[in-house]
């Protein structure tokens, strides 16, 4: 895996464990771009919607439209990943709980 696969792979994960800490699974694009970047993931909006799309693809999200804003809801697929029930390929795995 290349560098740049690794940290796109580190984003999504990233943006999964962001989504299942919401008391209701899911959050804006706008709201993800901010959290990518307190852990140094500085992206455009257009990448982070891209990254929404592919976990999307992948069954880890379900992503919605409201007007111009990207919505992603986590699915059973991806708080599996997160809890390291089952992993998703291109998706960083999480680190066992200490």
């Amino acid at each position: 895996m290349d560098f740049d696969a690794f940290l796109t792979a580190d984003a999504r994960l990233v943006i999964l464990k962001e989504l299942a800490r919401q008391p209701d699974g899911r959050l804006n694009e706008t709201l993800l771009t901010t959290v990518l970047d307190t852990f140094g993931h500085r992206r455009s909006r257009e990448w982070v919607r891209t990254q929404i799309r592919k976990l999307e693809e992948l069954g880890a999200v379900k992503a919605m439209e409201a007007g111009t804003v990207l919505i992603a809801a986590i699915t059973r697929v991806g708080l599996d990943h997160v809890e390291r029930r089952s992993f998703l390929e291109g998706v960083a795995r999480p680190s066992p709980e200490a």
